[in-house]
């Protein structure tokens, strides 16, 4: 149906050189296509061959519309992004570059590409996310920065999204002590929002931080590209520490990310009158990390980092260690086996233990990403399952 030699042979009289970043872009923009069967696709071919041979259809496992978008891109559009990502004096680090972030590799749903202003270097550091309340208190802002700050003096990149309250105040935290931070953007990387954060966001670039997005230049920001930005922040990170929250926010959706993704959760406590702290006192009743200072993060970090099976398996590449209980985790089967485990009346933790096969630790991890996904109730003498 589609002749991809005529079409490379029609971008080569235009004299328009195709690079890796084009044929990512491209990847990026065949619609209603997963990242993870985008993934799946040059891991099966290469991103090369995808773009430049004739595999048929049938072969790809693509509707006619995703075909079309594979064997003919716009690559003017594609030009257009690439001059645009230019003129906001960033660059493209697609997901086989050595510079992308290996940790964030590890989530179910990577980006294929990132849009990065600033210093690259910066996402393979070691980095942990401070997020919270927009409406802050000022003991919360206050933390936000010492804790930034504390974190900044022990090489530790903080991480946040940029927004109003705990998230500006963590990265203001650190640009005040002439340190590197990073911001994760729900918009095009030639945008802040919000506006306000403007200075700030030149501040973070002034002093060798980075900004990072996901989103195609020109994109403004919209309510579905938070919860996007959400899952990057905890993905680059080894834990994300959350400073007043509602229960019902956004940072919420983070703790949620970071739990998905094997990564740790820290929880600030504060004044039981105070509605912005509601949602730490809820993650804490689940099992997040109750903190008072840094210290309490660091000593925890630095053991997950040492002996995180993640982190451990992708600096020895030796899966023959792997236990059979961390394999099945790894494939995101251990859910499934832990909510087999919990019956219809009430399941005490030793017996969802004992059924599963799994270590403790495991089967409270994971009991707490199935409460957040609706599947059970913690309640008095242990779990239930729900319909």
């Amino acid at each position: 149906m589609f002749d991809k030699e005529s079409q490379i042979h029609d971008r080569d009289e235009k004299c328009q050189p195709i690079t890796q970043t084009h044929y990512w872009l491209a990847l990026k923009m065949i619609p209603r296509l997963s990242i993870q069967r985008k993934i799946a696709l040059v891991e099966q071919f290469s991103i090369e061959q995808l773009f430049t041979e004739s595999i048929s259809q049938q072969q790809l496992g693509l509707n006619d519309k995703q075909y079309q978008a594979l064997v003919a891109p716009d690559w003017s559009k594609i030009a257009a992004i690439i001059e645009q990502t230019a003129l906001a004096h960033a660059t493209m680090v697609n997901y086989q570059d050595p510079s992308y972030p290996q940790l964030l590799k590890q989530i179910y749903d990577p980006p294929l590409v990132l849009f990065v202003k600033g210093n690259i270097e910066l996402l393979n550091c070691q980095q942990i996310a401070i997020v919270g309340s927009r409406n802050a208190s000022i003991h919360g802002r206050e933390t936000a920065v010492r804790f930034a700050q504390e974190f900044a003096a022990q090489g530790i990149v903080v991480t946040s999204g940029l927004a109003l309250g705990i998230d500006a105040y963590a990265h203001k935290g650190v640009v005040d002590k002439q340190k590197a931070t990073i911001a994760v953007t729900a918009t095009g990387i030639d945008t802040i929002y919000p506006a306000r954060n403007k200075a700030l966001a030149k501040k973070i670039i002034e002093q060798g931080g980075a900004i990072v997005s996901e989103f195609l230049p020109q994109t403004p920001a919209r309510a579905g590209h938070f919860p996007k930005r959400n899952r990057i922040i905890s993905g680059l990170s080894q834990g994300v520490v959350i400073i007043e929250a509602a229960l019902k926010s956004g940072s919420l959706i983070t703790a949620r990310c970071a739990l998905e993704q094997n990564r740790e959760v820290f929880a600030v406590p504060g004044n039981i009158q105070n509605p912005q702290v509601k949602g730490c006192h809820w993650l804490i009743k689940q099992g997040a990390k109750l903190v008072e200072e840094v210290a309490d993060i660091v000593d925890e970090i630095k053991v997950t980092a040492k002996n995180s099976l993640h982190l451990g398996r992708n600096i020895s590449g030796n899966k023959e260690k792997e236990t059979p209980a961390e394999k099945t985790c790894d494939r995101g089967l251990c859910n499934d086996a832990l909510l087999a485990s919990v019956g219809y009346e009430i399941t005490p933790v030793d017996t969802v233990v004992s059924r599963s096969k799994l270590p403790i630790d495991v089967v409270l991890t994971r009991l707490t990403i199935l409460e957040l996904r609706g599947l059970v109730s913690a309640v008095p003498g242990g779990y239930l399952k729900l319909k």
